[in-house]
């Protein structure tokens, strides 16, 4: 099966994209990514374990932490990420470029006004295999994906990058950048650029780790010109100054928030009303929206919590009942799932 062309038309992406930076941002622009490029970083634990919850239907995941085992298939974890496609929430689906070529390949894409991504470098600080003690090093640049075997289906890459401030290792991330960029504009490839916090920071107190990621951002950024230049951020949620700071300081460039780790169902409701409210326009949700008992329901939810047409409060209580009527288990009771745990959303 011949793949189609990723640069064929105008998708909802650009479109919601071109709003924003004109001024135009309403919360309908607002862009909502699925990061399913978890494999690139946990390898086969990606899809989450099996069993009851697992098995939940098409887009359950199973909730358990790495090592809980055993766990679904790639051939499940590509079922979650059709279903959630043919949904047609979510602007962006980003994957790893092996399942990405798959659904390219596949025809899962070819309906679709959702734009596909794929990660197109693994620096070592995402390596989660179990037992592995990578993530506690200063990060070191990586880069697995070729960027032209992706072309072929695929226009947009993520570009992930961790400063610790130590100068060999972070001056050694920025030239990978810069060759990344290069190679990636010569192939009429664009990005979308991930700066993650720290992941073994030297000389940082935490209450510098917002700052400092921000300035880091913003002195990367200001020798690139606009060919070269992210389509819009993937960041932390540093708190509500931090993340008005960023979002301010530039309005052509738009800012994300990542998911982070799991958490109740209303630490991600919490976090994507606060993120709109502060100022990002895009969330990219990886472990939040796999490991929910129904993803799909759970990102069906998303839309009116921006809208403003649910607080993040009754957003879980709808989930509830959806799981309730599809007979799925929840993972929590509804009290304890209505719990905001994540110490950044609890602090304010």
């Amino acid at each position: 099966m011949s793949m189609p062309d990723p640069s064929r038309s105008v998708r909802r992406l650009d479109r919601k994209l071109d709003a924003i930076t004109a001024g135009r941002y309403t919360p309908g622009d607002f862009v909502l990514a699925d990061a399913k490029d978890a494999d690139m970083a946990f390898g086969l634990t990606s899809a989450g374990p099996s069993g009851p919850a697992g098995a939940a239907g098409a887009g359950a995941a199973g909730a358990g932490a790495a090592g809980a085992g055993p766990y679904r298939t790639r051939g499940d974890f590509l079922g979650d990420m059709r279903a959630l496609v043919a949904q047609g929430e979510l602007d962006i689906m980003l994957t790893s470029a092996s399942n990405g070529e798959r659904m390219a390949q596949d025809g899962s894409l070819v309906a679709s006004d959702m734009t596909l991504a794929v990660r197109g470098n693994d620096s070592t600080d995402v390596w989660n295999s179990r037992g592995g003690r990578y993530p506690a090093l200063p990060s070191r640049p990586f880069r697995t994906a070729d960027l032209t075997a992706i072309r072929p289906f695929c226009d947009l890459v993520l570009y992930s990058m961790t400063f610790n401030n130590e100068l060999d290792y972070d001056l050694a991330t920025l030239e990978a950048y810069g060759a990344f960029r290069r190679e990636a504009d010569a192939l009429g490839i664009r990005h979308f650029l991930e700066v993650f916090n720290p992941n073994a920071p030297s000389g940082l107190a935490g209450d510098q780790v917002g700052a400092f990621v921000n300035d880091s951002i913003t002195r990367a950024l200001a020798g690139v010109t606009g060919a070269q230049r992210p389509l819009f951020l993937k960041v932390a949620y540093n708190g509500p100054d931090a993340l008005a700071e960023l979002a301010g300081y530039d309005p052509s460039l738009v800012v994300g928030i990542l998911g982070g780790s799991s958490g109740t169902t209303r630490d991600t409701f919490e976090l994507l009303h606060r993120c709109e409210k502060y100022g990002a326009r895009v969330a990219l949700f990886g472990r939040k929206i796999q490991r929910a008992e129904s993803q799909l329901d759970l990102v069906g939810l998303m839309r009116p919590v921006l809208r403003g047409e649910l607080d993040p409060a009754d957003a879980v209580r709808a989930y509830h009942d959806a799981l309730a009527k599809a007979e799925i288990a929840p993972h929590r009771a509804l009290e304890a799932d209505l719990e905001v745990t994540d110490p950044v959303l609890r602090a304010g």
